[in-house]
């Protein structure tokens, strides 16, 4: 299968020419400049062919103000005060076509003013990764678009520094992709001249090679060779790749002295001079994104009978326990920590009938002998830390948001199969050993999360409900054929073999493991799209936080807890993409196109507001 791109569509476009215009009145030129090459006795010499091309901007600033202020007029966006930076920030909904938004306006801008030379720069492998595979793809679009103009594209590689050279030299369009993580370590590299004994001992200091001179680059630092060209830099996800307080990355990027950076992000911190918007909501309204639907994943008796767990008591002023009760939050029960004492009745505490005629009765805090006397009507019950009341079976909530992903996932099956659509399924869990484990010799085993899945997924499987889709399946081995766990990988010696073993991963994306694991995801995107292909439900730790996009995912199951916005808004982003068929086309309309998130209460909340006006 191979995925098309649509040249037409018109938000796109917008976008394309909204950075395009910045440039308004720039003359069609470029800079020369020398580049020395080390023959083999070491001398420095100047070949005919080692003449350096770059770009070059004619416009003074305030032609680029006068530009700014009209782009900024048209799509109805604050204007900027004052060209204050030469960033400037295009924020399109994850799904809405972004990278192919900038590798297109590449051209255009190669098209209309001759500039070639630019660097993408991305926080992580895995959208790195993501980003080249879309190269890769939509080089013969390109190439049609543009009455097959030459270009090279490449992922900077430390051990090839050859490619930087031909970045620097070549008169074609040249695009190197890159991760934050290859240019924000600096080592003692400083931008003022000094005496050479000093430069040598920098030399011998710095381990990043962007910032030694090379052999493979004729003696001379790769940053200098890409600082010569005054690259277009385009930066993906600002917000990650320019780092925290630190700001290490927002710093590599300004050691390379671009032209000027275009800025792509569905969720931008800082939107410099703006000029262009679709956000979450405008991308929704217009159909260009999946719809959020959320589904609750009810466990019985989780939140419908009077629950008491004993955390911890203390005598300091006065005798009182730590307790967990299911408590009235809004419009929902959430589970909290509170502070009881002696005679608290927990229905005024709770909020919540199901406690009624419960209180605390006698609390004991000697050491080793703590205890909570719980009375209720017929009787009472005297737990000790860690001891609960009316508690669920261990892992139930669990069970049960993976039984409803499921079930989603059939329902959308039964209707969309026959349309030439595969329904993906995916979850995010938090440890992962709960998905998968390992014996002393490395053979690998369930954990707890990949036998509910294959113990839920037999039992819908015999429904009548879904007898359609099984029909010809061996239901023996459909279970276990249909899932499997995308995670980072170690290689480890055990008992004379080398076995792969899956680890946790921090989510950042950086670490050779991490990178294997990327590329074995990148090179499966369009695997998983064919129905010929049994995998549907995939695991995930954090491998597949951001980058990776594939459009049939129907299904997200958050089974470990996402903190901040920015996490909630990357996993939900896996699934917004619009699906395609059996040919790869695009298909739009909400009645195919819902994405169902199954998830934590406080998760829920926020999808269901994710396409509201606030």
């Amino acid at each position: 299968m191979k995925l098309h791109c649509e040249p037409n569509l018109d938000y796109q476009l917008q976008a394309i020419e909204a950075v395009c215009d910045l440039f308004h009145g720039q003359e069609t030129c470029r800079t020369e400049f020398t580049v020395l090459k080390e023959s083999a006795s070491g001398q420095l010499s100047l070949l005919e062919n080692d003449l350096g091309i770059g770009n070059r901007l004619t416009l003074l600033d305030d032609q680029l103000l006068e530009n700014l202020h009209a782009i900024q007029l048209r799509h109805g966006l604050a204007p900027s005060s004052s060209l204050a930076s030469f960033d400037f920030t295009v924020e399109m909904e994850t799904g809405t076509g972004k990278t192919y938004v900038y590798l297109r306006t590449i051209f255009e801008l190669n098209k209309r003013y001759g500039f070639t030379k630019f660097v993408i720069v991305v926080p992580s492998v895995a959208i790195k990764e993501g980003v080249f595979h879309t190269i890769e793809t939509a080089a013969e679009h390109l190439k049609g678009l543009y009455a097959g103009t030459p270009f090279d594209a490449f992922i900077y590689d430390s051990a090839k520094l050859g490619q930087v050279r031909n970045f620097a030299t070549s008169p074609q369009i040249q695009i190197m992709v890159m991760t934050v993580g290859a240019i924000n370590k600096f080592g003692d590299e400083q931008q003022a001249q000094t005496e050479e004994a000093d430069e040598i001992a920098r030399r011998e200091k710095s381990k990043n090679v962007m910032y030694r001179p090379s052999e493979k680059t004729g003696g001379e630092k790769p940053i200098d060779l890409i600082r010569a060209t005054c690259p277009i830099l385009i930066v993906d996800e600002p917000q990650s790749v320019e780092g925290g307080l630190d700001g290490k990355g927002k710093k590599a990027m300004e050691r390379m002295k671009p032209l000027c950076n275009l800025r792509y992000s569905a969720t931008p911190k800082q939107a410099h001079h703006m000029v262009y918007k679709l956000d979450a909501v405008d991308a929704y309204e217009r159909k260009l994104v999946k719809q959020i639907e959320v589904a609750a994943a009810s466990v019985e008796g989780g939140f419908n009978k009077p629950f008491v767990r004993l955390l911890s008591v203390s005598n300091k002023g006065g005798i009182r326990a730590k307790v967990e009760l299911d408590i009235q939050v809004g419009s929902g029960v959430a589970r909290r920590e509170v502070s009881v004492e002696d005679g608290d009745l927990l229905e005024m505490t709770t909020q919540r009938a199901v406690y009624r005629d419960f209180r605390i009765g006698e609390i004991r805090g000697a050491k080793g002998t703590e205890f909570l006397e719980l009375c209720y009507p017929g009787g009472e019950s005297f737990l000790h830390i860690g001891e609960a009341y009316g508690d669920v079976e261990p892992l139930a909530i669990q069970r049960q948001m993976i039984k409803r992903t499921i079930k989603e996932h059939l329902d959308k099956e039964k209707r969309l199969r026959p349309q030439g659509i595969k329904v993906l399924s995916l979850f995010f869990i938090d440890a992962v050993e709960k998905y998968r484990q390992y014996d002393a010799e490395g053979n690998k085993a369930n954990g707890d999360y990949a036998r509910i899945f294959e113990e839920e997924y037999r039992r819908l499987a015999i429904h009548p409900d879904y007898q359609t889709l099984f029909q010809e399946v061996d239901l023996t081995s459909a279970a276990a054929n249909v899932h499997e766990g995308y995670f980072a990988i170690d290689k480890k010696k055990v008992g004379g073999k080398t076995v792969e073993i899956f680890k946790d991963s921090k989510g950042e994306g950086t670490t050779k493991a991490d990178d294997d694991t990327y590329n074995l995801i990148m090179r499966d995107k369009e695997k998983l799209l064919s129905l010929d292909t049994p995998l549907k439900f995939i695991f995930s730790h954090s491998a597949l936080r951001e980058g990776w996009d594939n459009p049939n995912v129907f299904q997200i199951c958050a089974l470990r807890e996402m903190t901040s916005e920015q996490q909630r808004r990357q996993t939900i982003g896996r699934g917004l993409r619009l699906c395609v068929n059996q040919q790869g086309e695009r298909l739009r309309g909400f009645e195919t196109n819902t994405l169902t998130v199954i998830a934590t209460e406080s998760y829920e909340q926020f999808a269901e507001n994710l396409q509201k006006e606030t």
